[in-house]
Parts: C-alpha cells; sequence; structure tokens
C-alpha cells in the first residue's frame, strides 16, 4: 500500500472518530481534509463515505446546533441562521432548522430577555429604556418585528 493510500485511510478514520465523538457539519470536515493535505476529489469521496455511513449529517447537525444555542446560549434565530450560514451550509437546511424551534418557547425567551435587560435599566427615560432593550435583544438576534411587537408588555 502506498504512503498516499496510507494517509487517505488515516484521515477517513480520524474523520470518522471525530464525527462519532460530536456532531460535525459537512463543510467544517471538507476544511479538515484539504488541512490534511487531501485534494479536492479525494476531500468529496471521504465526504461522500462519512454521509452514506451516517458519520455526517448536516440536518441533524443544525438541528442540535439550533437546540444548543436556543436552549444555552439563549439566542435568536437571526443570530443563529448568520452563524450556520458563516459555515457554508445551504440556506434550505438550515431554515428546517429554525422552523424546529417551538413558537411559543420562542417567545417566551424573548419576553424573559426583554424583562431581564429592562429590569437592569435604571434611571433611564422610556424611549432610552426602549432603546437599550431593542439593541440588546437584536444583538441576541431576535427579529425586530417581534421586539416591536411585545415591547409595550415589557414596559408598563
Amino acid at each position: 500500500m502506498s504512503n498516499e493510500e496510507t494517509n487517505k485511510k488515516q484521515v477517513i478514520s480520524n474523520m470518522a472518530a471525530l464525527c462519532s465523538r460530536s456532531e460535525q457539519c459537512s463543510p467544517d470536515i471538507y476544511k479538515k481534509i484539504i488541512a490534511a493535505g487531501l485534494t479536492d476529489e479525494e476531500a468529496v469521496e471521504i465526504l461522500n463515505y462519512l454521509k452514506q455511513e451516517k458519520y455526517i449529517d448536516d440536518e441533524r447537525y443544525v438541528n442540535a446546533y439550533v437546540a444548543e444555542k436556543f436552549k444555552i446560549n439563549k439566542w435568536g434565530r437571526i443570530k443563529m441562521k448568520y452563524y450556520l450560514r458563516m459555515k457554508g451550509l445551504p440556506d434550505d437546511v438550515i431554515q428546517n432548522g429554525l422552523e424546529s424551534i417551538d413558537e411559543k418557547k420562542y417567545i417566551d425567551l424573548l419576553l424573559k430577555t426583554m424583562k431581564e435587560k429592562a429590569r437592569k435599566i435604571k434611571n433611564k427615560s422610556k424611549f432610552e429604556k426602549m432603546g437599550q432593550i431593542i439593541r440588546y435583544t437584536q444583538s441576541r438576534g431576535f427579529e425586530p418585528e417581534l421586539i416591536h411587537r411585545y415591547m409595550n408588555m415589557i414596559l408598563e
């Protein structure tokens, strides 16, 4: 067996082990395969093998990512979508993952985030308070139309 074949088998083994330990997406694995010194064709071949053997599933990755960022980091859809796009995942897969968020829980998280921020703001006019809440919740990735829709509930 040649040195190149040995290297290729080693990369397949390493990538399979990595994907077994934690959820990975195909663009990240592709970059790692190329960084290991394999050609573009070999990288695509290895990716197809890993997908076929269910080591990599971009939809599964997106669903896990969305669930984690929603529950743990308390992010909104815009921020999640931005980071998933940066990874190079297809828009339809991202959209399906974002739609898996329960709408009631999403609104509850938005309201909770807005209330917590409103409590922390002291000695400000209603207008200044609104501005700070809007900026904060938008930085967390929540949609401006939802923020404005529920703002009056928070400032009462």
